[in-house]
């Protein structure tokens, strides 16, 4: 999906210069570069921890489902826990933490490989330690940016932490079979661990001032925040729309995906094409929205988030695999655009003291219902096969945008100018 400039968006140079015009900021810099080199230490540790579960006296695919899921639920659990501090504590603070945290956990874990002493439960542990360093750290990301460049740079430093995470989705994985296959599993996870060293020490150097916020009971924040969040109709309605998008579509697109593919498109080397498209789709769709300040910027996000329903409906149409890699490369592309934007909206419409807590409840939103999508996809193909439920996904994922979009809250934000920040639509 092309993002293209609207008539009424302010107009802007398009070089390559003023592109990029947002990297003279060295804080954001120094951000960028940690952030990157973490972001590739994520996208190889998955790839890392399977194996070594797999190495393990027992380990097998459920071993390997039990400690994914450990740490999938530990994230979940805490993402509010960081909303909170990171509006108490600044995000930086909160962020720092949880790298080292993250650092501590993976090192850990690499010196049990690599000696060889290392126990299912212990990966165990150390996933649910990860997972929490996880949702600890993700709150403040969004949070974190506004103090880094201007407010009209916002959609420039969002589109490059895009591409950031684009690139590291097809190199991590790359590298990381690279690393086992010479060396390890231990080898990939103290790269990891290295990784978020690298994040920590460029969020030390960052000098950043927090607003002070008031500060209440635990339970009194969370309910402040859920208040926030409930009261801007265009924030929990988008939220519930990718909610249901992974739920209804991506799940079921991920589990079906590479079976699909070894039936009729080649087997793993050609799913993991689709996947590598997908990334460079992101990466190409980031680079489109740098220099561009589209109006109406909820529209044209929610409007990209049509192009996730490409490859589901490539994959349900029997496409050959041109067509799907092709239908993944847009959905990427779509899902850079509608990342940016939404996330630059948050960063420039709510108010700073709550910004960490919208961003918990939008993640923990949006990511909820993932899992049980990714446990019922199996069953629910057997029960109406796989075409039917991935065209299901792809038509949802239309009609649902295209609900979003009739909003008015949704059209009008962001059509005039605000008058009073707090305010709800």
């Amino acid at each position: 999906m092309t993002l293209r400039t609207p008539p009424s968006a302010e107009a802007a140079p398009r070089g390559a210069a003023h592109r990029l015009r947002v990297l003279r900021h060295s804080r954001f810099r120094r951000f960028l570069v940690g952030q990157s080199t973490s972001l590739i230490g994520s996208g190889m540790s998955t790839i890392g921890a399977t194996f070594a579960v797999l190495e393990l006296p027992g380990g097998g695919v459920d071993a390997v489902g039990l400690v994914m899921a450990v740490r999938i639920v530990a994230i979940l659990a805490v993402l509010l826990l960081g909303g909170v501090l990171t509006d108490r504590l600044g995000a930086r603070t909160v962020m720092l933490t949880a790298d080292l945290l993250r650092f501590g956990a993976q090192g850990v874990l690499a010196v049990l490989l690599i000696t060889q002493t290392a126990q299912l439960w212990e990966l165990v542990v150390l996933a649910a330690v990860l997972g929490i360093g996880e949702g600890g750290f993700s709150p403040g990301l969004t949070a974190l940016v506004p103090g880094l460049v201007p407010e009209e740079e916002l959609s420039d430093a969002n589109s490059l932490l895009q591409i950031a995470q684009a690139v590291a989705s097809v190199a991590g994985p790359g590298l990381a079979g690279v690393l086992v296959a010479a060396f390890d599993a231990g080898t990939v996870i103290a790269v990891d661990a290295v990784s978020y060293g690298v994040s920590a020490v460029a969020l030390a150097g960052l000098h950043l001032s927090q607003p002070a916020s008031p500060r209440r009971g635990l339970f009194t924040d969370v309910k402040h925040g859920w208040r926030e969040f409930t009261s801007r109709t265009w924030l929990w309605v988008t939220t519930l729309h990718i909610s249901l998008f992974n739920f209804v579509l991506w799940a079921p697109f991920l589990v079906l995906g590479p079976i699909l593919s070894q039936q009729r498109l080649g087997g793993a080397s050609s799913w993991g094409l689709v996947l590598a498209l997908y990334g460079t789709g992101s990466v190409v769709g980031g680079l489109a929205l740098l220099g561009r300040k589209p109006g109406r910027a909820l529209v044209w996000s929610m409007a990209a988030s049509m192009g996730w329903a490409l490859p589901a409906a490539a994959l349900a149409a029997r496409l050959p695999l041109a067509g799907v890699t092709a239908a993944a490369f847009f959905a990427g592309a779509g899902a850079a655009a509608c990342s940016a934007l939404f996330d630059t909206i948050v960063q420039r419409d709510i108010p700073v003291e709550v910004r960490g807590r919208i961003s918990a409840f939008d993640s923990l939103g949006a990511f909820a219902l993932g899992p049980l999508g990714l446990v019922l996809a199996g069953p629910v193909s057997g029960a109406v096969g796989a075409d039917r439920l991935l065209a299901f996904g792809a038509v949802w994922q239309l009609a649902a945008a295209g609900a979003v979009l009739a909003l008015p809250s949704v059209r009008r934000h962001g059509a005039t100018p605000r008058v009073d920040r707090t305010e709800g639509s």
